[in-house]
């Protein structure tokens, strides 16, 4: 079964979730967009494109590996993770920004414009486009700029305009809609290549067709590795693409679905990006589409919190928030704390240094883990790779040399 067999009948709809809802301006683009897109999905050779570019490219397919140590350790199920840090720009994101790119040289579009978090998305797409020749505009919130410099100076030097946005709680709600003003300004030769499986359709399905490749892989490598299907896949949920990526490779399955959301500082605390684990969100339509968002009885969008600036958004993919309601995924929240403590654990035990995203899969997985049978098995999503999150981490764990190294470097930059 294909994960759009789960969809309405009304196109674009998962339940009653998803949908258009854009400004009249955008409906003759964003038509453009879902007749491109609803071509290239039903033609083989386009999708045999696409895998032979990610291949030659960006290095898939990603491996499985078993975590021998950490299961050993935690003493229950055998833990095995799906290796996207190690696709070029360290990770899922590459995926989708690479698959879009082939639909703008289609539409003939000579300019991309992208959101970003984390700078995973802004940086896979300045790569996009630097490989595709287009102009490339990256717009990012004021705070997440400061929290992720690594990804900054890597999008600059791919060629791309990084545009701070100051408006709002200058994080990646903001930058969405600093996109959204873009397009509707210069929708004759732009593409929007949003990051996540929301927003209008065809967005939501458009990712999650993309990311598709990593379930694809990871349902055949996990059968060679441990000679059969995990009892359980876990992975982090912010707009939720990784997500949806790694699930669709079971949905036919007897595999246990755990989307992993930003728990921030835990529930009644109103500084998480917890929308169904702690049920504090409510359906609404923003941004271009219906689901769940975190959002007061007037419809005003709340303030969110998360470790980690790729999953502090306000909304979720609209085909999740239907799986959800049909009970085929479980959500469930990891804490600021436990994610820097996984974060610890993971990298002492294992060598792996996950993204702060993905450490929250990881969390969830290594509390239930050990309450599992020892013949059972756990497929965690390592969606994107930790070298991003080094200000941040280095902070948060109060590592003297790293402050030491800053106070030097603002010295010698100061004299």
């Amino acid at each position: 079964m294909s994960l759009f067999d789960f969809a309405n009948s009304r196109e674009g709809y998962y339940g009653n979730y998803g949908g258009t809802f854009l400004p009249e301006i955008l409906t003759a683009t964003i038509e453009e967009l879902q007749d491109c897109f609803r071509t290239c999905k039903n033609d083989p050779s386009f999708w045999n494109e696409f895998v032979d570019l990610m291949r030659t490219y960006s290095g898939r397919p990603t491996p499985v590996t078993y975590l021998e140590n950490l299961s050993r350790q935690l003493g229950g199920a055998r833990i095995f993770v799906k290796r996207e840090d190690l696709g070029h720009t360290g990770s899922h994101k590459i995926n989708n920004v690479m698959g879009q790119g082939l639909i703008c040289k289609r539409l003939g579009k000579k300019r991309v414009i992208a959101e970003t978090g984390a700078g995973q998305h802004g940086f896979a797409t300045a790569t996009m486009a630097a490989r595709f020749g287009f102009d490339c505009k990256i717009y990012m919130g004021a705070i997440d700029i400061a929290r992720q410099r690594p990804n900054v100076f890597w999008m600059e030097s791919l060629g791309a305009e990084v545009v701070s946005v100051e408006d709002g709680q200058r994080t990646l709600k903001d930058a969405i809609n600093e996109c959204l003003r873009d397009w509707v300004t210069n929708m004759a030769d732009t593409h929007y290549v949003l990051g996540t499986a929301c927003g209008p359709h065809p967005f939501p399905e458009m990712v999650s067709f993309f990311q598709s490749v990593i379930g694809k892989e990871a349902r055949e490598q996990i059968i060679d590795e441990a000679g059969r299907l995990p009892d359980r896949v876990f992975a982090c949920v912010g707009g939720g693409s990784n997500a949806i990526g790694i699930f669709q490779g079971f949905m036919d399955d007897n595999v246990e679905l755990v989307g992993v959301e930003a728990g921030g500082h835990g529930p009644g605390s109103g500084l998480h990006a917890s929308r169904l684990a702690y049920h504090d969100a409510s359906v609404g339509v923003a941004q271009g589409y219906k689901t769940y968002f975190l959002q007061n009885d007037d419809g005003n969008m709340l303030e969110t919190h998360s470790i980690a600036a790729g999953l502090d958004y306000i909304g979720i993919n609209p085909i999740l928030a239907d799986l959800w309601e049909k009970k085929r995924v479980r959500f469930e929240a990891a804490t600021d704390e436990m994610v820097r403590e996984t974060l610890t654990l993971v990298m002492r035990t294992e060598g792996l240094i996950p993204a702060l995203e993905s450490c929250h899969a990881f969390a969830q997985a290594i509390l239930e883990a050990p309450k599992m049978a020892k013949n059972e098995i756990i497929l965690i999503n390592q969606s994107g790779r930790g070298d991003k999150d080094i200000f941040t981490v280095a902070d948060t764990i109060e590592d003297e040399h790293w402050k030491q190294f800053i106070k030097d470097k603002a010295v010698e930059y100061g004299s």
